[in-house]
Formats: structure tokens, C-alpha cells, sequence
């Protein structure tokens, strides 16, 4: 997007490279390239100011003085943050499917105290398919071996180790509370 951005400014604006490269995060040299038809040639130019990046008066307002430099507006950084912050559904691609079994598997021995709910979010799976795997009912089951998730790249390592602080934390505050109840009594 960045070149996008930069070709079209360039088509456009009488803004100079530097302005361009320091707005597009690029470099200033990369710009020249691209003025001169070197660099991204057959990328189609993204007007800025459609896409909200930028408005008319900024772009006259740089366009006058080359020392200043052009401001994204706010609503682009507020878009492009919620924009960066939304999780689609996970792709697994075919040849990745049977591993989800060992995944869970895995988790299930090592980590009992995670939930299944937990578990079929962080695999990518279904209720039924944790379920034959923790009571061995599962129709592969002859074949399934414990193997770890984030090396089988279903789930990244940062996902895995929050998903099991959160379940020691619950179990702990679990142990907590049958503990001050039979104080009580």
C-alpha cells in the first residue's frame, strides 16, 4: 500500500521525494525509482485522499513549504487500528487438519486444567472432536500422538502460554475458594 500511496502522490502532487518517502515510510530513493518508472511499475496508484489518509488542504498546505512534512489524519490511525485489532476466522489448511487431534491430545496432558471451551477456541476445533479425543473415543484415536500445537503451528506460542496462565490462575482461585469454605464450616 505504502508505493500505492507513493505513485500516486507523484502522479498528482508537486510535493517533493522526501515529503512522499517520509509519509509513505519508504525510502526517499525508492521514491526517485518510482518517479522514474524503476520501481513499482504496474502498481496501481491509492489515492490518499479516498482512503482517507489524507485530506486536500494538507496535501496544498505541504505543497507549499518542502520543509514540512505531510500529517496522517486521525481517523485513518483510529481505522487502521481496529482495522489491525479484528480476528477472522482461522484457516487450516488440509494438510494441517489431522494434526488438530494430536494438538489437543497434548494439551490434555499436559495442561488438564484447561477447559475444552478454551481448547476448541485455541485449536480451531469442535466441542465433539475435544471430546472423543479426552475420552478416547475419538475414531483415529490408534493413531494419535501427544505433539505440541505451536510446533505444529496451529497456535502461536504467546496464545498457548495465555491460554495456560489463565487456566492455572482459575484453578488456583478454584482451590482457593473450596479452601475458605471448609475453614468455615
Amino acid at each position: 500500500m505504502p508505493k500505492a500511496t507513493a505513485v500516486w502522490l507523484i502522479d498528482n502532487t508537486i510535493l517533493t521525494f522526501k515529503q512522499i518517502a517520509d509519509f509513505c515510510g519508504i525510502h526517499e530513493l525508492e521514491v526517485k525509482g518510482i518517479a522514474d518508472g524503476e520501481v513499482a511499475v504496474g502498481v496501481t496508484a491509492d489515492n490518499p485522499i479516498i482512503s482517507g489518509q489524507l485530506d486536500k488542504e494538507e496535501i496544498d498546505r505541504c505543497s507549499k513549504n518542502a520543509n514540512l512534512t505531510l500529517q496522517l489524519k486521525e481517523t485513518a490511525v483510529y481505522t487502521a487500528l481496529s482495522k489491525s485489532k479484528k480476528k477472522g476466522a482461522k484457516y487450516t489448511p488440509i494438510a494441517r487438519r489431522q494434526d488438530k487431534p494430536d494438538a489437543i491430545f497434548w494439551l490434555i496432558k499436559n495442561f488438564p486444567e484447561i477447559k475444552d471451551s478454551t481448547i476448541k477456541k485455541l485449536i480451531g476445533t469442535t466441542k465433539s472432536t475435544v471430546d472423543a479425543v479426552r475420552n478416547r473415543t475419538h475414531w483415529n484415536m490408534a493413531n494419535i500422538r501427544q505433539r505440541d500445537p505451536v510446533l505444529l503451528g496451529i497456535c502461536s506460542q504467546t496464545d498457548l502460554d495465555k491460554v495456560v496462565e489463565v487456566a492455572k490462575l482459575e484453578t488456583n482461585s478454584f482451590k482457593e475458594n473450596e479452601n475458605s469454605e471448609n475453614h468455615d464450616s
